[in-house]
């Protein structure tokens, strides 16, 4: 099972400071040298059900400030509905050469959600996303990237006593049942996963793509 890199933590918040990835450049990645990414709606594998839409809108955004291109997710989202695939279980089964006639793709993004929602526990409450990725190649099935994020916010950072955990955790309760803090967290991990200073490797229309990929390629020649 591939391990989850956690993000940083602190006092209930996502801590910016966390040491950046180095960029993971494989062998098919430099030699597929993907433009344009075709993102799936991701596959939900949390026990909730409330995140696949909510994550997908977040992952076009860390994509484009990376250098890809990505095809927009609505219309992704309505041409596979429209040919027969009506939910993402189906649309990540489908084979790449149909989405190759659909959309015609360098590489397909595959994501899965492995841990949405808010746990309860005795002093203070949890909120966890998970999220797993796959970029696989269009033309040949290779699998040329894969990152994994866990992003967590806790609703109290142990100060204040027994009393002021308490008091956080109820009060994290009460925003929680009004506004799910997992979209934030969604957002905040997608651009953990694949926006600039992710393992993903810079796209094409980044202004570093011609050095940062020629580096990358002599760097893998020499080994």
């Amino acid at each position: 099972m591939r391990s989850l890199a956690l993000l940083c933590v602190l006092a209930g918040s996502l801590l910016p400071s966390c040491a950046a990835p180095e960029p993971r450049y494989s062998a098919a990645f430099i030699e597929r040298a993907p433009r344009s990414i075709l993102v799936l709606p991701p596959l939900d594998e949390s026990i909730e059900t409330d995140g696949t839409y909510v994550t997908y809108a977040a992952l076009t955004r860390p994509l484009l400030e990376s250098g890809y291109y990505v095809f927009p997710p609505a219309v992704v989202d309505r041409l596979m509905r429209e040919n027969g695939l009506p939910t993402p279980a189906e649309m990540h089964q489908a084979p790449l050469e149909r989405l190759v006639d659909i959309f015609d793709p360098d590489a397909v993004l595959l994501v899965r959600i492995t841990n949405w929602g808010t746990s309860y526990e005795v002093l203070q409450s949890v909120s966890r996303v998970g999220l797993e990725a796959r970029l696989i190649d269009a033309d040949t099935g290779a699998l040329i990237w894969e990152d994994a994020r866990l992003g967590q916010q806790g609703s109290s950072s142990g100060g204040g006593g027994i009393a002021g955990m308490l008091a956080g955790a109820l009060v994290n309760q009460v925003v929680t049942d009004i506004s799910d803090p997992c979209e934030a967290i969604a957002r905040n991990t997608a651009k953990q996963l694949l926006g600039p200073g992710s393992s993903l490797p810079r796209g094409p229309y980044d202004p570093e793509y011609a050095t940062t990929f020629a580096a990358a390629a002599a760097a893998l020649d020499e080994r």
